[in-house]
């Protein structure tokens, strides 16, 4: 089907005013039994809320390899692939790390644990794949901040991704408290699309991956969504943060003495491929937004350090 051919359930960044589309796809697509991966209540506060925080679904020896492996990355960035190191703005500091997944062995390993794979394909309903793994890094007194934002609005416009059916999980590799930068999001938000305004220049991705300027929501959009309130999932390191893709969320900068570092893996059915995209001609390059490597996730049960050894 060609690009102009298709009907687009979630336009944006196509018309002159801001708008809400209400969602039309589910956010649980399983049905909960007993032998599920999380419990009822869980599942009901994910479906409602758009998010879910797992404290201590990593054990800690397993966060201090995954810690170990990230300094590894970060302090060699010219052994990685080009583009895939991103700095902080005005500033030499790393902010990101891409496509870890494909670059690391503990990574790859951690993508497809059966502690987050195994909730993934229950949430998504299907078989998953990576669509993009990074870490992100907020150093101490320096880290920036990341604007709100809907995750799904940028994968839809600049990915070609057709359905709200993906998610994110973050791992905390460090204490995300308060004050250091912590994810927010808007409990409810991901139950509208927040369209939005500016046509999309080509390769905004250099520009997003520092500072996002086109896929942001307007401040009346934002005021709307956030009059369900704002919530701040924290917790110590090895807490795994869940959340939808459609969700509002955004972080504040780390004006503190202590780092923020999390690992971010995407997970998107497989029946939810790339196609082309809806906003600009040229797709975003693969380690944002995998196109050629979407094999399904066999979920493995052995914890990481048996798979690293």
């Amino acid at each position: 089907m060609s690009a102009a051919s298709r009907v687009d359930l979630y336009p944006s960044r196509s018309t002159p005013k801001p708008r809400f589309i209400e969602r039309c796809d589910p956010v649980v697509y399983s049905e909960w039994s007993p032998g599920a991966p999380l419990a009822r209540d869980k599942v009901n506060a994910y479906e409602r809320n758009g998010f879910l925080a797992l404290e201590g679904l990593l054990r800690a020896d397993e966060v201090e390899l995954l810690l170990g492996e990230g300094a590894r990355l970060r302090a060699d960035p010219a052994a990685l692939e080009d583009e895939t190191v991103i700095s902080e703005p005005g500033a030499g500091a790393v902010r990101s790390v891409f496509k870890i997944h494909r670059q690391n062995d503990v990574f790859a390993r951690l993508a497809c644990d059966a502690r987050l794979a195994g909730i993934a394909q229950f949430l998504l309903g299907d078989d998953v794949y990576i669509h993009q793994s990074r870490l992100n890094y907020k150093p101490g007194f320096q880290g920036k901040e990341f604007y709100w934002h809907s995750d799904f609005e940028t994968w839809h416009v600049e990915d070609g991704m057709p359905r709200m059916r993906a998610l994110s999980m973050s791992v905390l590799l460090t204490e995300n408290t308060p004050a250091n930068g912590p994810t927010m999001f808007m409990p409810g938000s991901h139950k509208r699309y927040a369209a939005c305004v500016g046509e999309t220049p080509d390769d905004h991705y250099k520009q997003s991956l520092k500072k996002q300027e086109y896929g942001v929501p307007d401040e009346a959009s934002l005021a709307d969504l956030a009059s369900s309130g704002i919530e701040m999932p924290t917790g110590p390191a090895g807490t795994v943060v869940i959340f939808d893709c459609n969700v509002m969320h955004g972080s504040n900068s780390n004006i503190t003495p202590m780092p923020r570092s999390n690992a971010f893996l995407v997970f998107n059915a497989v029946s939810n491929k790339l196609e082309a995209p809806f906003g600009p001609m040229t797709p975003r390059p693969e380690f944002i937004a995998a196109r050629e490597r979407t094999e399904a996730i066999m979920p493995v049960e052995n914890p990481l350090l048996m798979s690293a050894a």
